[in-house]
């Protein structure tokens, strides 16, 4: 998935506390970094994007463990007995959104969803999904070749493993088995996108959108957030008529089967700093939050309970694992932490991550054991990591590397996600702690975006990164260091190993199985022998929302819920 981390000034303070039911809000952390769903690959743009853009498949908002459900499909697909063919129908008219770039009524075709991951291929559109497809579709890869920038060439030139007989019927033909291809088809990044509309932008969709979502884009500013509408002709789903035990006994289910969505507006404001997040919060500007370590021992107890005072201003608390993961990376590629791995291991060794947890997430998070999280088939809770928190054996290291004590070694640059005071803290953490051993850290304070324009260029020499899985399965967890995935493919860490993308290749094709986890495991041996990371902690999620929101089930993978959400007596 993706990294981790209104419109404008007339609403930078959110509403008023007039009684308001017609609209929801909700805080970014960080600025937008793109509103195109071929380029939008982290947890900030993720939230506006998923309301427009709709995909074939979704995952089924109250079901745990998740599972997928025909969203633009009329139903599971027809596989070939070989698992190289998909046959998808389509819905019958489902409309886009009124726009300038499309006729009016518009419906999805077939074709606008070959569109889609053609642009994903294409070089003009410099998408950060083309992994998803990458040697996998038959033609894909030569096309991407032959068509390069040419617009005219998109629009000509075919692709042999894409086809649609019909307006309502693609088919791909896979070059081998693709058992995440359902997966795929039901991230933003497979959205359909018209023909008209690719030539009417000149296939720039940074300012411009259409989709077919519960809401479309009425303002939009990357720095201060986004204002939806509801798209009142909105018919591809309706609220989910089943679920898990908990969202029966949370009654998530008394609307099942209603119309969607029941708000008319939303609006995402740009928030970055905790403390203004928590304060907005606290005075029903926003309708719920994600606890960070500033407010943890305000909102809650040593038990992880709401306290009386939160509880007593009708605020509800949704604690749940989740399958996002944090670590310390390293550039495979920088002439000092890549090509050396003692030193690698002596910071491995020199930070404590116990600490680190404590401070910065009220010990609610679980160290890592493994680089896996837990959620995932196969992951082991007994496997260990390579390393600890060991002062000792760190300056041990740190002499084999070559820098006794630190002597010759020049200050290392250290690149943070945002220019926050909670990144900051984050950042002096680790330049304390590599203090301790003789190693001097430089911080480099970026934006959110400028912090991804720096990845994918390869330009981070050492940073903190963090996952949250596109759907639960390992290979989404190893497809981060294959070689194929270089930049600007997810791989930032220039990790290249011949062993571990020849295990790749057969991990990716096979269903769960014994022989996928023992892959698993000897593919976790290499990476944690070639420390191209050094495994943080799991993150587990608490957010608060006031008693007027109502159906909202916290998820870490579902980021078009919005159309679920009522407000009630606001």
């Amino acid at each position: 998935m993706k990294l981790l981390f209104l419109s404008i000034l007339v609403f930078i303070g959110c509403t008023n506390n007039k009684k308001k039911t017609d609209t929801i809000e909700i805080s970014l952390t960080g600025e937008i970094s793109t509103i195109d769903p071929a380029g939008c690959y982290d947890t900030v743009c993720y939230v506006p994007v998923a309301q427009v853009y709709e995909s074939l498949y979704e995952f089924d908002y109250l079901k745990r463990p998740y599972s997928l459900r025909p969203l633009l499909a009329e139903g599971q697909p027809l596989v070939s007995p070989d698992r190289l063919t998909y046959t998808f129908k389509l819905k019958k008219g489902i409309k886009y959104h009124k726009s300038k770039l499309v006729p009016n009524d518009r419906v999805v075709k077939a074709q606008d969803i070959a569109n889609q991951i053609k642009r994903l291929a294409f070089l003009g559109t410099n998408s950060r999904g083309f992994w998803l497809f990458d040697g996998k579709i038959k033609g894909l890869n030569e096309w991407r070749n032959k068509v390069q920038t040419d617009l005219n060439l998109f629009f000509s030139e075919p692709v042999e493993g894409l086809s649609t007989p019909d307006d309502q019927t693609l088919v791909i033909h896979l070059k081998y088995p693709y058992p995440q291809l359902l997966y795929a088809m039901a991230m933003n990044f497979t959205s359909p996108i018209p023909e008209e509309a690719v030539k009417a932008t000149k296939n720039d969709f940074s300012r411009e959108s259409i989709g077919t979502g519960a809401y479309y884009i009425t303002s939009y500013n990357s720095g201060l957030g986004v204002d939806l509408q509801k798209h009142e002709g909105y018919l591809t789903s309706t609220y989910p008529k089943e679920g898990s035990r908990l969202a029966q006994d949370k009654g998530f289910l008394k609307d099942a089967g209603a119309k969607l969505p029941f708000v008319n507006k939303v609006r995402l404001v740009v928030i970055k700093e905790a403390q203004t997040d928590w304060l907005n919060f606290l005075k029903k500007k926003i309708d719920m939050i994600n606890l960070t370590k500033d407010h943890f021992h305000v909102a809650l107890t040593p038990e992880g309970k709401l306290k009386p005072e939160i509880i007593k201003d009708e605020i509800a608390l949704q604690a749940s694992p989740t399958l996002i993961y944090w670590w310390i990376a390293f550039n495979m590629k920088d002439p000092i932490v890549g090509k050396n791995l003692n030193l690698r291991k002596a910071i491995a060794h020199a930070v404590n991550i116990e600490k680190y947890i404590e401070l910065f997430t009220y010990n609610v998070a679980q160290k890592s054991n493994s680089i896996y999280p837990p959620g995932i088939p196969g992951y082991s809770p007994v496997a260990e990591l390579p390393y600890k928190y060991d002062i000792k054996l760190a300056k041990e290291f740190l002499k084999k590397a070559g820098y006794p004590e630190g002597k010759g070694l020049e200050p290392l640059k250290f690149d943070i996600r945002g220019s926050d005071t909670l990144r900051r803290q984050m950042g002096e953490f680790l330049q304390q702690e590599l203090r301790s051993i003789g190693v001097t850290i430089e911080i480099q304070i970026n934006t959110f975006p400028a912090f991804l324009e720096k990845a994918r260029k390869g330009k981070l020499q050492f940073w903190q990164g963090g996952w949250v899985l596109d759907y639960p399965d390992a290979e989404n967890v190893l497809q981060l260091l294959s070689s194929q995935n270089l930049p600007p493919g997810q791989n930032y860490f220039n990790y290249v190993n011949a062993e571990f993308d020849q295990n790749f290749k057969e991990l990716r094709e096979i269903e769960d199985s014994k022989r996928k986890f023992e892959l698993m495991k000897k593919m976790e041996n290499i990476v944690n022998a070639d420390l191209p990371w050094i495994m943080q902690y799991y993150a587990r999620s608490y957010v608060l929302s006031h008693k007027h929101l109502k159906n909202f089930m916290y998820s870490d993978i579902i980021y078009n819920n919005i159309k679920y959400l009522k407000i009630e007596g606001k």
